[in-house]
């Protein structure tokens, strides 16, 4: 499975890049099949040397790794539905400080993660192993942190007053987008929730096991989930779904123009047929002629 969604997600961005179509997210799912088929190559050979340390570091590294990709990709999805529907919030650069922040936590967490699990395997004394467990748990938190994240983002998208500057874009409606990520967030806590809540759980002997110790556990909350999200995010076309024009910047990029320079004066737009908000908070028709658009799609999904 991780090898077809791998082949089609890196099939589907050459298409695109030799149509000028780029969308990168198509190579961070590739990536993110890539670096499963690791963990599962891992696993078998762990599996087949069980004294090799080096391979379990590795196997358990590459586990919790991978679908942090998926959950930053979440994270922009849900901000691009909230720059497209409330614009001065989504592009404020509060909001750019925040996601940055989010962004070198995840990092950090990894980090973290991967330095504790090394450390573990390879001490003995009890201060340095409940340190590792510590970091553990903290960046396991973290992460089911983030997972949530794009549930409020959506929130505020729609529960906030109109905005008069609202745009669209990509192919079809917001409102399926946001679905889409309603869906995957969904998932991802799931993933998430899964991993954090059994490392908080009390530590077991290794001969009287609890049921989340378990094989089948481990497989459907970690890589059952995942295929399940890959099957949302390739067949329903996210690369038409939430491309945006390269180089969007700030308000009105989306509907490949803008809403006012940094003057403060006005600049024509190149997409029409849209309301757009001017910088009084009017609403104003744009009469030019429609222009051809990076994400113009010939096909409409719903």
């Amino acid at each position: 499975m991780y090898v077809a969604f791998a082949a089609t997600n890196m099939t589907i961005y050459q298409v695109n890049n030799r149509r000028g179509h780029k969308f990168i997210p198509s190579v961070a799912l590739f990536g993110f099949c890539m670096a499963r088929i690791t963990t599962l190559v891992l696993r078998i050979a762990w599996a087949t040397h069980q004294t090799n340390i080096r391979l379990s570091i590795a196997a358990n590294i590459f586990v919790n790794a991978g679908i942090l990709v998926v959950y930053v990709l979440n994270l922009i999805f849900a901000q691009r539905i909230l720059r497209a529907k409330q614009p001065r919030l989504g592009w404020s650069t509060a909001l750019r400080v925040i996601y940055r922040a989010l962004y070198v936590g995840v990092a950090a967490a990894l980090i973290m993660v991967i330095t504790a699990v090394t450390l573990s395997v390879y001490s003995l004394d009890a201060y340095t192993l409940q340190a590792c467990r510590d970091v553990q748990l903290a960046s396991g938190t973290y992460l089911l942190v983030v997972t949530t994240l794009p549930v409020f983002v959506l929130a505020a998208a729609y529960l906030l007053p109109r905005s008069p500057a609202e745009e669209s874009f990509g192919a079809g409606s917001v409102n399926s987008k946001a679905l889409i990520v309603l869906v995957v967030s969904c998932l991802c806590i799931l993933n998430s929730g899964f991993r954090s809540g059994t490392a908080w759980m009390p530590p077991r002997p290794s001969n009287d096991p609890a049921w989340y110790h378990g094989k089948a556990p481990f497989y459907v909350f970690n890589f059952a989930v995942e295929i399940i999200i890959l099957c949302i995010l390739t067949p329903l076309r996210i690369d038409k779904r939430f491309h945006i024009p390269n180089g969007s910047k700030e308000p009105g990029h989306y509907s490949g123009g803008r809403v006012g320079s940094s003057d403060g004066s006005q600049v024509p737009e190149q997409y029409t047929g849209d309301r757009i908000g001017s910088t009084d908070g009017s609403v104003r028709e744009v009469t030019a002629e429609k222009e051809s658009r990076p994400n113009d799609t010939s096909s409409t999904l719903v």
